[in-house]
């Protein structure tokens, strides 16, 4: 692209030309509703059963590979060496594949090794960051609870704090009972 073509689609897109400017927005049918409670979707949920699947399935690819993969690799290793002696070129050429399709092999290998050796703690994690979060988020229901003044009625005592006790708990007034 030349400089005056780039020149001219930025005056265009400037002016209002066929190029605009779009966002992202929410469905014009929401009628700006707030988005509703996380909790209404479910927890993410990845049980034991389905992370040992994955972790089964990566450690027979990785056998796979190695024993299917790597088929072609002898044959074409020799292969080169034949046409190396034979004074072609490209047998250097067929060897620098073979090499290269043994290291990407391996990568690949290593790879699945590491999803299967991997799936072994991700549950563990998932349960511990999933507590984590319950209980960030609880305490920060009941503090928010707590101060929020619009939780009731106007006049009404917030429910947060419960109702009095008949032993000799709190009024109703907030004041300890016998001590007016």
């Amino acid at each position: 692209m030349a400089w005056d073509e780039w020149e001219q689609l930025k005056s265009q897109a400037a002016g209002g030309g066929s190029a605009q400017m779009q966002l992202n927005q929410l469905d014009p049918g929401s009628g700006g509703r707030p988005a509703p409670d996380p909790s209404s979707f479910g927890d993410l949920k990845a049980n034991q059963k389905d992370l040992a699947q994955i972790g089964k399935n990566a450690f027979e690819l990785y056998n796979d590979l190695w024993d299917k993969g790597r088929k072609a690799v002898p044959t074409s290793e020799k292969a080169a060496g034949v046409l190396t002696q034979g004074g072609f070129a490209l047998g250097a050429a067929l060897q620098h594949v073979a090499l290269r399709w043994d290291e990407q092999l391996g990568s690949l290998r290593d790879a699945c090794a590491h999803i299967s050796n991997h799936m072994r703690v991700t549950k563990k994690l998932h349960a511990e960051d999933d507590d984590y979060i319950r209980r960030q988020m609880s305490s920060i229901d009941a503090l928010d609870a707590g101060f929020d003044e619009r939780v009731g009625e106007p006049g009404k005592k917030n429910s947060i704090y419960g109702e009095p006790d008949a032993k000799g708990g709190k009024d109703g007034k907030g004041d300890e009972k016998g001590k007016n």
